[in-house]
């Protein structure tokens, strides 16, 4: 049974709220936007804020000349203004998010590509482990909440802040000290509440998130796998699986839902209680005639404008730490460093003859394990060296170290004398070419498929190298041809198929120096050996490492190294090992007799 487990990089107990502060550089490259946002925001503010003080003058100014001719011009002036106050606040705010907007947006541009490299230059093994839809849904909620982040923590918090301490202002000028001190109560209580609260339910939050990576990890699994759960019949074995993960993420998300139910609740008590206990203060004030109805209404309305947005501040913090929660899954994937990384001093692979070496290389994939075992050997410019052996003896890790997705134990690995590890990654693999023994393909066109070898050829320079891997006279029974879709992982093809495009991938690269894992074992006999003619056309100018099972396929390799268990045990040319009439030997005539 698959393991649904997705964690694998440790949950923090504690939100990092340095976070905040590391999604400053992302500010700084549209400074200006973010300026003219600000100011924006503190115009909405100072007309918001002075809307209910135009109010009270209305009202003021037709409850003192009730019964009396007043002057017509002077409330619709002051309705006027009351009208442009609120358009402003309005305004001004939308003018806001219209300016911050690009900032946001280019921020988690930068993130997500940040992101996608940093992936690209983890090293396999960490690919291996990972559950691609557990982190594919990590980058979605982390970029997203970085936005959020970015546009809340500044026009939410910041705004609602600077309403406090104006709306405090003025009514400690306009009125008394004790609705300034009933007010600032009522806001310590509701965001001591709200923090407690919230960093309560942190751990719901982050429950739910590793549910739902849970689920759905196990349903891209179980997607890509289609002709395997097909095979066994195990449709409902795998909707079980998936409804197991379903369960799981939604009870996390009914303990977060019912938590969010307790916190809005608390807060409404709160804003509730705060708004009795200063109405009921300015009641008593109307009623001794020490304030007017146009002070009442103001204090009605501040109290309203300061409470929405106070209540607001507590969906935000939630929302915040919620963020904070899925950007530190992000940040921590880029926090990890890759585990092979070039050198501080390394420089360009120098390739002059292609001369490779293995000395006395160890390595293992799990320390308890042992893979290989003191290798050495050399492949001399332009030549062909084949490694075979039984399944497990360690060929394809000899691959795998040369094009450096794992390091060596000990000993190194030489190309014309430069170790690989004091060379860039980059100029390394631009001069090795790959056959590997799984192809996998872009759920593209075929013509994208084959291009992939070298982004930049020419049309017909992609149609040679399909011609050269026996891939022509196919593609153009194909109703769209070129323009076929391959299918999620290639599967609208064949194995033979596919590794037929790996091949015209790396005639297409036309690299310097090949490594051919298996490259022929999902052909036939007649394909096979049409494309070992064109792999032999090519192996003549390039210094090559062929993996290989079938002996049939290394026969004119200028030197076969024979590995059993992680050593050489035997080498040299094929008619030289069957003269030794030893496991080479064996092996061969086992294979010809299972023909």
């Amino acid at each position: 049974m698959r393991s649904s487990a997705d964690n694998n990089y440790p949950e923090q107990h504690k939100t990092n709220w340095k976070i905040i502060a590391g999604l400053w550089p992302y500010l700084t490259e549209f400074r200006g936007r973010v300026i003219l946002a600000v100011g924006m925001l503190v115009l909405a503010k100072v007309a918001t804020v002075a809307t209910p003080v135009a109010l009270k003058y209305i009202i003021d100014y037709l409850d003192q000349n009730r019964g009396v001719e007043m002057l017509l011009w002077a409330p619709l002036l002051l309705v006027g203004a009351y009208g442009a106050l609120r358009f402003g606040s309005t305004l001004f705010s939308e003018l806001r998010d219209a300016i911050f907007a690009r900032v946001a947006e280019r921020a988690m541009r930068r993130v997500s590509l940040r992101v996608f490299k940093h992936l690209h230059q983890r090293e396999l093994a960490f690919h291996l482990d990972r559950k691609t839809g557990g982190l594919a849904r990590d980058i979605e909620r982390g970029t997203t909440g970085i936005s959020f982040l970015l546009r809340f923590t500044l026009f939410n918090i910041v705004p609602t802040l600077l309403e406090i301490v104006m709306v405090a202002s003025i009514l400690l000028v306009a009125f008394n000290v004790s609705y300034v001190i009933a007010i600032l109560i009522s806001v310590v209580v509701y965001v001591v509440f709200s923090i407690k609260v919230t960093e309560w339910r942190i751990a719901f939050v982050r429950e739910a998130n590793s549910r739902d990576n849970q689920s759905n990890s196990r349903a891209i699994d179980s997607l890509l796998n289609y002709e395997t759960v097909k095979y066994f019949n195990n449709e409902r074995f795998e909707a079980e699986q998936y409804d197991q993960g379903l369960e799981e993420w939604e009870k996390a998300r009914l303990k977060n839902r019912l938590s969010m139910v307790a916190l809005n609740t608390g807060q409404a008590f709160i804003i509730a209680v705060s708004l009795i206990v200063i109405m009921s203060m300015a009641v008593r004030e109307v009623a001794a005639g020490q304030m007017t109805l146009g002070d009442f209404t103001m204090v009605n309305a501040y109290l309203i404008q300061l409470f929405v947005p106070l209540n607001a501040l507590g969906f935000v913090y939630r929302e915040i730490r919620q963020s904070l929660v899925n950007v530190e899954r992000l940040f921590g994937l880029l926090g990890d460093k890759p585990a092979i990384e070039d050198a501080a001093d390394a420089k360009q692979l120098s390739l002059q003859a292609g001369t490779v070496q293995f000395n006395d290389v160890h390595f293992s994939y799990n320390p308890e394990r042992p893979i290989l075992k003191g290798v050495s050997f050399t492949i001399p410019a332009g030549h062909t060296v084949a490694v075979v052996g039984a399944s497990g003896a360690g060929k394809s890790t000899l691959a795998r170290l040369l094009f450096r997705f794992f390091e060596v134990n000990s000993g190194s690995i030489s190309i014309d004398g430069q170790d690989i590890r004091s060379v860039t990654q980059d100029s390394l693999r631009q001069v090795i070419g790959v056959v590997p023994q799984d192809t996998v393909l872009f759920n593209d066109t075929l013509y994208n498929n084959l291009a992939y070898g070298r982004p930049g050829a020419s049309e017909a320079e992609v149609q040679q190298a399909a011609q050269q891997a026996h891939l022509a006279s196919f593609i153009s029974t194909l109703p769209d041809g070129y323009a076929t879709q391959a299918g999620e992982r290639g599967l609208k093809l064949s194995g033979g198929e596919k590794q037929r495009v790996a091949i015209a991938r790396v005639l297409l690269k036309n690299p310097p120096l090949l490594i051919l894992d298996e490259a022929t074992s999902s052909l036939d006999s007649i394909s096979e050996q049409a494309i070992l003619d064109a792999l032999n056309a090519v192996k003549n100018q390039r210094t090559t490492l062929v993996i290989a099972h079938r002996l049939s396929t290394v026969r004119d390799a200028h030197s076969i190294l024979v590995m059993d268990q992680g050593e050489i045990v035997e080498s040299g040319s094929h008619s030289e090992l069957l003269a030794k009439n030893g496991y080479y030997a064996k092996l061969w005539l086992q294979q010809q007799q299972d023909v």
